[in-house]
């Protein structure tokens, strides 16, 4: 469909893993997700599948298990599944790129013979523990201290919208080690999620991503050993820093699948349904909107791809990532408001999956920075 990207420019690798993630996920994923944001649950195994598709540790080495894929096929992958399901792009991403990402750049060896074999396959999904009630972009102002305690750490703080919660078997946790050493006295932690003191709390109520585990926790004298720490004491900033690059691309490429999910829908409403004697897509008003909604979904997958590359090339590419991230993100609520105003009443009932889309949408312009967050770092790149 044209909706999709143009491959001229992939090698036959990227290809094949595109396609796999299509196939795996109009198959598997969109049949399904509205059932599954009722449940407020993605199967197991479905998240089992996806560990032998090898979509859980895809930029990870094949040493370690992974599929050793260049990031541009990461988020080819990431754009495929979020057309199929938003919310299994968001387990996706955050099990790769804040799991599996910084088990592999910040862990030891022993960590990594610990983790890696169960993070790529599935068998351990990972959840990242930065944020607080207090504490969103502002990472260095965390109130969670990690003490140390009997030759290792004690925990006690607050997490807030935690993805792959309930979920995880690992916690990437972050807590202020040296509270005098302000942005240097921050520390990451793994936790095995069934350690005593890490308490999942209830799911949150959610506008839309509905079938992922979103939630709180409360830890509470959460007792780690000293091998929990991750990378050197003190860094835990720089590896919450880490991944920002990558983490914004996948959030860009999450929002251009979404965004490609209600254009698809519109386009096949249009050929559809009949108004005034003929098929509203040959409608001038209809046609000129799906031309606009193309438009932008293909200016945005194209800023996605470029930040993908330069991070491939190990070119410096903040702003460039944060670029893709503000305008696909913002593209994907335009376009899915689009796909409910070509399918009239339709379009705002559950019945129609762009009311869906619409909402899953959203959350895109907040997470991994709000859209306020990169204009200013975009802005920043421009002046500095």
């Amino acid at each position: 469909m044209l909706t999709r990207a143009r491959d001229d420019f992939l090698t036959g690798e990227q290809r094949m893993i595109r396609d796999t993630a299509r196939d795996f996920a109009q198959a598997e994923l969109a049949p399904h997700a509205g059932a599954w944001e009722d449940d407020g649950w993605i199967p197991d195994a479905v998240v089992a599948k996806m560990g032998e598709l090898g979509l859980l540790g895809m930029t990870v080495p094949p040493e370690w298990g992974g599929t050793g894929a260049d990031y541009l096929s990461y988020i080819l992958a990431v754009e495929e599944v979020a057309a199929g399901c938003a919310a299994t792009a968001v387990l996706m991403s955050v099990h790769n790129g804040l799991g599996c990402g910084l088990v592999l750049a910040w862990g030891s060896e022993a960590q990594k013979q610990a983790w890696m074999p169960k993070l790529v396959t599935g068998e351990a999904i990972a959840c990242f523990c930065l944020t607080e009630p207090q504490a969103g972009s502002e990472a260095n102002n965390l109130k969670t201290r990690a003490t140390e305690a009997g030759g290792g750490w004690s925990l006690e703080g607050t997490k807030q919208f935690i993805s792959n919660a309930k979920r995880a078997k690992l916690a990437v946790v972050f807590a202020v080690t040296d509270p005098a050493a302000g942005k240097k006295g921050l520390s990451a932690f793994l936790v095995p999620t069934g350690t005593p003191g890490f308490a999942v709390q209830r799911p949150e109520k959610k506008l839309g991503i509905k079938a992922l585990d979103t939630c709180a926790i409360a830890i509470s004298d959460c007792r780690v050993g000293a091998e929990a720490l991750l990378g050197p004491r003190g860094k835990g900033l720089a590896i919450a820093l880490s991944n920002l690059e990558g983490g914004r691309i996948g959030i860009a490429a999450q929002a251009v699948g979404i965004a490609r999910a209600a254009l698809e829908a519109a386009v096949a409403y249009a050929r559809e349904r009949t108004q005034f004697g003929k098929k509203i897509s040959e409608h001038q008003s209809i046609a000129n909107m799906l031309a606009d909604m193309h438009t932008r979904v293909n200016a945005a997958r194209l800023m996605v791809h470029h930040a993908a590359r330069l991070r491939d090339a190990g070119v410096p590419c903040l702003s460039e990532a944060s670029q893709a991230k503000l305008f696909a993100s913002e593209t994907a609520e335009w376009v899915c408001s689009k796909a409910i105003q070509v399918h009239g009443g339709y379009g705002y009932v559950r019945d129609y999956p762009v009311e869906r889309h619409y909402r899953d949408a959203r959350v895109t312009q907040i997470y991994e920075g709000t859209s306020e967050i990169q204009r200013i770092l975009v802005a920043r790149s421009l002046v500095e």
